[in-house]
């Protein structure tokens, strides 16, 4: 376990706050701050009503730059942190620990100033309303943006002069938001729709660059998702193009760390060549999932090889001993954003010989007075001409005493905390890497993280608890972590075929219909109805960083009732594709990880159930025919011969069905018409390609 000592705790001199007893690696930032900083609870909210004061609530997360850089200008300034203990109640939250009041007053902030980000700072009035939102805010006032020594009192003596003005604005933005939550179904889904999502990315895609729109550029890799499903579907070739030209721009750019992997948050260029240097684990997962199905597509090593090395990265540097997944890694080092990934051409002529040093600097871009300015003098990103270069036999032992010497430098902070969402994310694409890459560890890896939710992020009941840290596990979980963990689950078993994963998928997605499900407009809400009352109930249905988890739980629910038959699976996807039919038709390009679902929904489906014996040759030559093939709308179940086996348990449908002349026998049915079955590999792949 990384040490615990936080972050930018500043002197041990010093009088901590009350966020010195969280768990939370951000607010343990903040816990020497001067500023009297409550946790989000009912204490702080109680001493505003008693003294009438406005609420300071500011949510960021623990790699977050510009949380930083606000923290060491303003929260640690005295004259500012004496303002705000005149003025307010002040409330620090981590956006990752409560995404819930993080998603109620985003919204709140994009409807007010019409954008939104990190350091998210909002007055309240005492009982939770928006008055006014900022991400951040400079000490003094600069250019355009006000400073925080002339904000406080100006919205400090607006609310002693003229509380009722406050009051009426922050009515006005709370009946938005209940509104915003609160949309009628719409009409059903079709393909149109999905022809409208391919459109709006092929109109924002950068042909030269690759990715869509400009800076900055993030990896969005579920939009690459739904463009390679589009692809399989319409045989778009242009949509297949779009996917391998932004993967292999990534995997040249700087946003890919060449020398240790894994991929940056974002590019702050066009070029994917400077990036926001943080790592997610959401992140690594996504791309995981989009290197390994374009490998699937296409063939093209370079894919599976980038894949690899995001699991590399992440099973080395982000995994907890105990099996769970921190994270994110900080864009920050000794107080400057990149340090710990940056390199001069001395650094590099200091530790290689001369032929080495030629082809590391020609090779990845570096000049002698540097090629990124930000970084200082004679600093360097590294960043090859293509996607092939620096992956050959020579560079292999150059990057690793490259390597080498960087873990000598002081490292950026870990944030070391096990999100039940972020960790289910993780566990799908290990599943998934382990299929398509035929990497057993991977299974492995994502089978221990199960087993430590399981066995240390639930309660007596079995329910989630969303976040575990130093031993302890706390705060409810949200609709995400139940959506991301049912999606592992379901990518573990297809994997594995141990029907215990299966089984943990059917009670998380009985949970969650129980505890978040809309009855009255459909969809899912992010926290459950038995949660904390807060100013609304939000429902999230429009991809972010990641997808909604709506959206996943949409081909959760299909690919359930494909498994098992039971009908009523389907017939909730489809209440909650409606539950937000009116977004996807506005904006459909905001919804493709719903969209691939809609996909799945509507496609000519494909469920093969294998009967044969686990490990036997004949079943691991018909599973390796499956696993071969870019079939995104499939499910696999597997059968052992004989009375009674597990999985008809869960699909009874299943029972009758048995080996041909003691061979591993394959039942094969597409849009709900089922073939003959056959123990022949050959005509088992013409069966899975027939229209």
């Amino acid at each position: 376990m990384p040490e615990k000592k936080p972050k930018n705790s500043g002197s041990h001199k010093k009088q901590p706050n009350r966020l010195i007893n969280e768990l939370s690696p951000y607010l343990l930032q903040h816990a020497y701050n001067p500023v009297d900083w409550y946790p989000w609870g009912e204490e702080a909210f109680r001493k505003a009503r008693q003294e009438n004061k406005l609420i300071f609530l500011s949510i960021g997360y623990s790699t977050c730059h510009w949380c930083h850089v606000m923290e060491r200008e303003s929260f640690e300034d005295e004259e500012v942190a004496a303002l705000m203990n005149e003025a307010f109640v002040s409330i620090k939250v981590d956006r990752e620990e409560r995404p819930d009041i993080d998603s109620i007053y985003m919204t709140a902030a994009i409807m007010m100033v019409r954008s939104g980000g990190w350091p998210l700072n909002v007055i309240l009035t005492p009982d939770k309303k928006p008055v006014l939102a900022m991400t951040y805010i400079p000490r003094t006032t600069r250019f355009q943006r006000t400073g925080m020594v002339e904000l406080i009192p100006r919205i400090h003596n607006l609310w002693l002069e003229d509380p009722g003005k406050v009051l009426q604005s922050a009515e006005q933005v709370s009946q938005s938001l209940s509104r915003y939550t609160s949309a009628a179904p719409g009409e059903k889904l079709d393909e149109t729709v999905l022809d409208s999502a391919y459109q709006a990315l092929a109109s924002s895609y950068d042909a030269r660059l690759g990715g869509f729109g400009s800076a900055p550029k993030f990896p969005s890799p579920h939009n690459l998702l739904f463009l390679l499903r589009y692809y399989a579907r319409k045989n778009e070739k242009h949509a297949l193009e779009m996917v391998t030209h932004t993967l292999e721009a990534m995997k040249a750019g700087g946003i890919f760390d060449q020398l240790g992997f894994g991929f940056h948050r974002y590019s702050t260029d066009p070029k994917w060549f400077a990036p926001h240097f943080e790592k997610m684990l959401y992140d690594q997962a996504m791309l995981g999932i989009a290197y390994s199905e374009a490998y699937q597509v296409t063939g093209n090593r370079i894919f599976a090889e980038t894949a690899r090395k995001v699991f590399s990265y992440v099973l080395r540097d982000m995994r907890d001993p105990a099996g769970g997944f921190y994270s994110a890694e900080d864009a920050d080092s000794e107080g400057q954003e990149g340090k710990f990934y940056l390199w001069s051409t001395a650094e590099i002529r200091d530790l290689l010989d001369e032929d080495e040093t030629n082809y590391v600097i020609n090779t990845f871009n570096m000049e002698e007075n540097g090629n990124f300015e930000e970084g200082g003098p004679g600093a360097n990103i590294l960043h090859t001409g293509g996607p092939l270069s620096g992956t050959g036999l020579k560079w292999e032992p150059i990057r690793a005493k490259l390597y080498a010497e960087r873990e000598k430098r002081i490292r950026p902070h870990k944030d070391d905390k096990v999100l039940a969402d972020w960790n289910g994310l993780m566990v799908a694409a290990l599943a998934k890497g382990a299929r398509i890459l035929d990497e057993p560890a991977y299974a492995e890896a994502a089978r221990e993280a199960v087993d430590f939710i399981f066995s240390s992020m639930t309660d007596k009941q079995g329910r989630l608890f969303h976040r575990y840290r130093d031993g302890k596990a706390g705060l409810p979980a949200t609709h995400d972590d139940y959506a991301y963990l049912t999606w592992g689950l379901l990518e573990l078993y297809e994997t594995t075929f141990e029907t215990g994963f299966l089984e943990k998928a059917l009670a998380l997605q009985d949970q969650s219909d129980e505890l978040y499900w809309d009855d009255q407009d459909g969809g899912y809400y992010l926290t459950p109805g038995d949660g904390e009352a807060l100013l609304t109930r939000p429902k999230n249905s429009e991809d972010s960083a990641i997808p909604s988890g709506n959206s996943i739980a949409m081909l959760n629910l299909l690919r359930l009732g494909r498994l098992t038959g039971r009908a009523e699976y389907e017939e909730r996807a489809q209440k909650l594709s409606r539950a937000f039919a009116g977004g996807v038709k506005r904006f459909p390009s905001a919804y493709t990880q719903l969209l691939c679902a809609l996909d799945f929904a509507i496609s000519p489906s494909l469920e093969v159930i294998i009967v044969g014996e686990p490990g036997s040759a004949d079943t691991a030559a018909m599973l390796a025919a499956l696993r071969e093939q870019y079939l995104p709308n499939k499910v696999v179940l597997l059968r052992q011969p004989g009375d009674n086996p597990p999985v008809t348990k869960f699909a009874p449908y299943t029972e009758p069905m048995t080996e041909i002349r003691g061979k591993a026998t394959a039942y094969v049915c597409r849009n709900y018409i089922c073939r003959m079955p056959t123990a022949d590999l050959e005509q088992l792949k013409k069966l899975i390609h027939e229209n």
